[in-house]
């Protein structure tokens, strides 16, 4: 169905190499991991605006709270189970509070992590940002949409949080320009159910989409990659089907399926959420894992038709 796979992480780093060249302001900072999250590669153009801290990421959260109050448009990455929940606090005082302009770009969030299993395998990280006031939240679906992500939150005048996995991901856009803060996407209009996802959960959607289709069920698509703030008005227009399946690789705590259910609750819909169900992940092939866990699109496809 997908012609072609890329990785998120390679996509980052081409774009940040790419802003780095346009904007003199833009520096980058990382914490000892960076040629996991690629951004070693904005290091070896630009040495003199990139800082590698070490294993100190409150610390580096400290820094670009610094670097943003002398200007600069600080990007911060690490694995986001080090980048939020290592940091929360650091993030919460220093750069959400006073609304400072560092963009905090996580990289191997999920269960698709594989074998690095519960301690890497970040499932919070969605819940903890959107909790945090001045925090805008994204999940971009495919490398196309993380090429745009940078630029527009490079625009934008705040403290940003986006979350990208470790694992290549099907390419779903194939034009760049779509993606703004707050606008989520109807990919299929539908009137019997509505499947809502973020992330490389996206893809699983819109396959679920076609399996549904072919058996006679009318099914909305939709991408959501701004959890925060989430864009109401297509919210609000799934709801119309009556029933809302949420889809994310993140605990059903807190994430996609909160944000929903908080826009429909004066209209509410039918709603399942699909996620990790309150439970740590464990180690294993990240094929497996997602299998397991129901982050699937034959799983989304069984949950609709039960539904209707």
């Amino acid at each position: 169905m997908f012609k072609e796979m890329r990785n998120l992480r390679d996509a980052y780093s081409s774009a940040l190499i790419e802003l780095g060249n346009k904007n003199k302001d833009v520096v980058v900072l990382d914490a000892d991991l960076a040629l996991s999250t690629k951004t070693k590669r904005f290091g070896t153009v630009f040495p003199d605006r990139f800082f590698d801290v070490g294993i100190a990421e409150a610390n580096m959260m400290g820094i670009a709270a610094g670097l943003a109050t002398c200007g600069k448009i600080v990007f911060a990455s690490t694995f986001a189970v080090f980048a939020t929940g290592r940091c929360y606090d650091a993030i919460r005082q220093s750069i959400a509070y006073p609304c400072l302009n560092v963009k905090i770009v996580a990289t191997h969030a999920g269960v698709s992590v594989g074998g690095d299993g519960a301690s890497h395998q970040m499932l919070e990280d969605i819940a903890l940002m959107r909790a945090l006031p001045n925090m805008t939240v994204i999940a971009p679906a495919d490398a196309t949409e993380m090429e745009d992500v940078v630029p527009e939150i490079a625009n934008y005048y705040g403290p940003c949080y986006v979350r990208i996995g470790r694992a290549d991901a099907p390419v779903i856009f194939e034009k760049h320009g779509e993606f703004k803060i707050g606008k989520g996407y109807i990919l299929e209009d539908g009137d019997d159910i509505a499947i809502i996802a973020t992330g490389t959960m996206t893809a699983e959607a819109i396959k679920a989409g076609e399996i549904l289709r072919k058996e006679g069920i009318d099914a909305m698509v939709v991408h959501m990659p701004t959890i925060k703030p989430i864009d109401k008005k297509v919210v609000e227009k799934a709801s119309k089907t009556g029933r809302i399946i949420t889809c994310e690789e993140h605990t059903v705590i807190g994430g996609l399926g909160d944000a929903v259910a908080m826009t429909i609750q004066r209209k509410p819909a039918q709603m399942h959420r699909i996620g990790i169900n309150d439970v740590f992940g464990e180690s294993g092939e990240a094929n497996e894992l997602l299998e397991k866990y129901g982050l699937t699109a034959e799983n989304i496809a069984k949950v609709a038709k039960e539904m209707i």
